[in-house]
């Protein structure tokens, strides 16, 4: 059974909540934005309690989507048409990442 998302749980969603759709934050970013904790910790909350939230915008840093959803999160991209690198795999991060401010 999974258990409710503590503070630091809800700070990391409502973050990524407010990533407007066709732009992107790395786990890292997301951390920073939050002022605390980092990439690992970030990854575990979008682990265990992401789907309710546009999971997509959250990339490594290198612009590659969570392993295991490449395929979604494409559809999703395509759909906001967020820059991608020219390979197509990875999101732009010049492009695409989010400064934080509406």
């Amino acid at each position: 059974m999974l258990s409710e998302p503590d503070e630091y749980a809800e700070a990391v969603l409502d973050a990524v909540e407010r990533i407007p759709p066709g732009r992107v934050l790395a786990y890292g970013d997301v951390a920073e934005l939050v002022g605390r904790g980092g990439p690992r910790q970030v990854g575990r909350v979008m682990a265990l309690y992401g789907g309710a939230v546009p999971w997509w915008r959250v990339v490594r840093a290198d612009g590659s989507p969570a392993s295991g959803h490449e395929v979604e999160a494409h559809e999703n991209y395509r759909a906001e048409r967020t820059p991608l690198r020219p390979d197509g795999r990875r999101v732009d991060m010049a492009r695409a990442r989010w400064d934080g401010r509406s």
